[in-house]
């Protein structure tokens, strides 16, 4: 299971990956590149897996010693002061679980987010008041400070992915429609909300019918997979399951392919974007 590390930035882990590329094009090896830095060659090895900080001194001694000229040193080292600024969602880092800060520099990046959601309304579909809702049953351990600053992050996630023209791509089970979170009140509003998502050109839902058949997603959890647009990140899945607050998280290449598969044959077997309108009148 591969995880990003503290929450740092795609940028950050660019520019790593960078600093291997410029290595191996000067046929240096990670010990010769080390004694550069006066270091061990795992510390060359930490830095280009985005492991650890990118400290300004060593990244110019290594860029010195791969022949980068002034230039090009500066310019990356500009790059570098941007990259490690904290990320937007620093200030709720306390109310994010470990994966979902792990995550939130790949969701930033993300060109395409799609989801199974056996039970609920997709989150990133969700009104404040259903997720504070579901927050209240799921995690009653929580102050009611710590559910509303949850829900103030779900809500800035939601608006900054429409802001980069991030598409999501949700298929939900009829399940969700007639699970009744938080009452009458936010069920109505949540409902007219999903009408409205999915008039956007940004927004594809399907759901799946509770007599429709049996699909290769029946009974999975959670599963979101981000299709992510920089060259240098892998595509990451999210399964959520188990205790609450807890995800499995991967970016390796075979598990990622299958997942992407399952999500294929189930968008294959619910029903049509514009069925799915009709379930929400």
């Amino acid at each position: 299971m591969a995880r990003e590390r503290s929450g740092r930035t795609v940028a950050h882990r660019v520019l790593a990956t960078r600093l291997q590329t410029l290595r191996e094009a000067a046929g240096i090896s990670r010990e010769d590149a080390a004694d550069a830095l006066g270091a061990h060659a795992a510390t060359v090895r930490r830095i280009e897996l985005a492991e650890t900080s990118l400290d300004e001194g060593q990244v110019h001694a290594l860029l010195t010693a791969y022949g980068a000229g002034v230039a090009e040193i500066e310019g990356f080292l500009g790059q570098l002061a941007t990259a490690n600024l904290p990320g937007w969602w620093h200030p709720w880092r306390s109310v994010l679980e470990a994966w979902q800060l792990d995550l939130m520099s790949v969701e930033s990046a993300t060109r395409i987010i799609r989801v199974w959601e056996p039970a609920l309304v997709p989150a990133l579909l969700r009104t404040p008041s259903y997720a504070r809702a579901v927050d209240d049953v799921r995690r009653p351990e929580l102050s009611p400070a710590d559910k509303d600053r949850r829900t103030e992050l779900l809500m800035e996630r939601q608006k900054r992915l429409r802001e980069q023209n991030t598409r999501i791509w949700a298929v939900m089970s009829a399940a969700a429609l007639r699970t009744w979170v938080g009452g009458d009140g936010v069920m109505a509003e949540q409902r007219q909300a999903l009408r409205a998502a999915v008039e956007r050109p940004d927004v594809t839902l399907q759901i799946h019918p509770l007599e429709g058949p049996f699909h290769v997603m029946t009974g999975m959890p959670t599963v979101t997979l981000y299709r992510v647009d920089v060259p240098e990140i892998p595509d990451h899945v999210v399964r959520e399951g188990g205790l609450p607050g807890t995800a499995e998280v991967s970016d390796t290449r075979h598990v990622v392919t299958a997942y992407h598969v399952l999500l294929d044959h189930a968008c294959v077997i619910a029903s049509h974007p514009d069925k799915s309108k009709e379930a929400l009148e």
